[in-house]
Parts: C-alpha cells; sequence; structure tokens
C-alpha cells in the first residue's frame, strides 16, 4: 500500500447520489478509482471523468487498497462484504452507510476475524457538500488506517476521528441527526401554531432561523451538565423550562395544534 499523500487505489460500492459524489471527489483529488452499482448506467458519468466501471463488486473491492461502501443499510453492506472477505484480507474498508452503532460494532468483529481494516463512517452533509468547507465525516475503528488514509478521507470533508470504537461514530451519527429531526419537528409544529393567528411559517422561519444558531452557542454549557452534572450550575432552572413546556403545550391545544411533542420533551428535563 502506498502512503498518504500519494495517488492511492479506491474502489466505491454504491453509486447513489452519495457514493457518486464520493467517487467524484475522489477523482478529483487524483487518485485511481474503482466503481460498481447495481445499475451500471449510474457509473457512466464517472466513467467519462477516469473512474473505471468493475463487473461484480467482488471485482471492485478487489482492485484496490481502499475500499469505500456507500449502499442502502446493513444487510445490503453485509451481502457484499461477507462473500469477498478472503479478497479484502489485507485491505481497508471504509464502510459510509447509516447503521446503528451496534451493527458497526458486529462488522468490526467480522472484519478483524477476516484480517480486513474496517472504519465506520458517518456523513455529516448532503451529496452537494461533499468537498466543501461544510461538510464532514465521522470515522470510528481501525486507528492505524485511518490515519493511513486520513489525507484521501479528507476529499469528502473534514475528516473528523470519533475513536477506536467501532460503534462511535454511527452514535455521534444518529445523536446529530436526532437533533435535527428534533428541530425540524419543532419548526413544523410551530408553523402550525402561528398560522392559527394570521401568521404564515415562512415568517417564522425568518425569525427561528437566526434565534436557533443564537442559542446553538450554548451547547457547550448544557454539555457541561451531561458529562459532569454533579459540579454543573445550571443557568436556568428545570422548573422554569418545564414551566415554559407547559405553557407551550396549552398554548398548542388552546389553538387546536396539540402535539405530543412536548410530553415528549418534558421527558428530557434533567432532573423531572
Amino acid at each position: 500500500m502506498t502512503n498518504s499523500g500519494t495517488t492511492q487505489r479506491v474502489s466505491v460500492i454504491g453509486l447513489g447520489a452519495m457514493g457518486a459524489a464520493l467517487a467524484q471527489a475522489l477523482l478529483r483529488g487524483g487518485h485511481r478509482v474503482t466503481v460498481w452499482n447495481r445499475t451500471p448506467a449510474k457509473a457512466e458519468a464517472l466513467v467519462g471523468d477516469g473512474a473505471v466501471l468493475a463487473a461484480t463488486a467482488a471485482d471492485a473491492m478487489a482492485a484496490s487498497d481502499l475500499v469505500i461502501l456507500c449502499v442502502l443499510d446493513d444487510a445490503a453492506v453485509r451481502e457484499h462484504l461477507e462473500p469477498a472477505a478472503e479478497r479484502l484480507r489485507g485491505r481497508t474498508v471504509v464502510n459510509l452507510t447509516t447503521t446503528t452503532p451496534e451493527q458497526a460494532r458486529s462488522l468490526g468483529a467480522w472484519a478483524g476475524g477476516n484480517g480486513i481494516d474496517l472504519i465506520d463512517g458517518g456523513i455529516m452533509a448532503v451529496p452537494a457538500m461533499i468537498g466543501g468547507p461544510r461538510a464532514f465525516v465521522l470515522y470510528s475503528g481501525a486507528t492505524a488506517a485511518f490515519e493511513r488514509y486520513r489525507e484521501v478521507l479528507g476529499l469528502f470533508g473534514r475528516a473528523e476521528w470519533a475513536g477506536a470504537d467501532f460503534g462511535a461514530a454511527a452514535m455521534y451519527d444518529l445523536a446529530i441527526l436526532g437533533g435535527m429531526y428534533s428541530m425540524f419537528a419543532g419548526f413544523q409544529q410551530g408553523g402550525r401554531m402561528v398560522r392559527t393567528t394570521g401568521g404564515t411559517a415562512t415568517h417564522l422561519a425568518t425569525l427561528m432561523a437566526p434565534f436557533l444558531q443564537a442559542m446553538a452557542g450554548l451547547f457547550g454549557q448544557y454539555a457541561l451538565g451531561i458529562d459532569d452534572p454533579a459540579s454543573y450550575v445550571p443557568e436556568q432552572s428545570a422548573d422554569f423550562t418545564v414551566g415554559a413546556l407547559r405553557t407551550i403545550a396549552t398554548a398548542a391545544d388552546e389553538s387546536g395544534t396539540a402535539s405530543e411533542l412536548f410530553e415528549v420533551l418534558l421527558k428530557t428535563v434533567p432532573g423531572i
């Protein structure tokens, strides 16, 4: 295998919107890229840019020292990797498919038993962001392999190491996505509420976005209460938070837009 900073042989399995964006970033970085997809037509643009289309997934994986998977789910990952175990021995596999932490740990154990270096990852970007300044990708698992290929992986976005626990990247990934979906749920509920007063969700968006961006600056403060609750002194008491959530829930009821969201949020208040 070559050292980082030189041309690498890299294979990408799965050419959906995200997989294709990853392969394109590798090509822009000057690497020798082999690709495979169930529907070969999806590889046409990449082949035109210099990628090599393999006849089978196993052939693609055998063509490179670094193999990247971006497929539907854990079952699809296993479907491709397990029959190719012998071909993958001594190589590095980076799984950028969204899975659970336990699925990542199970795959890590399987890889270790077959002499394969596994890095699990979570992509914090949409396809159009790949290779741009706002994209980052979380990685965990085989530490030495990550360091070996850090520069290559950095072509997708900032390479953020989460730790040797194979499930760490997946857990950070899902924690961040959980926060995102919670935020969107709050906006959707708020949009329904303001419309009952003649307002619009469009106007709410212009008000809520900058406010939430400012509130995100408090994450570090809240983190202290999770990491070291014994010494944490909150700026706002749990009673105040509970009262605010109950008032919001009452307003939703009164407006005819009642939601279970606020009861769920009440259960997350520390000490309640």
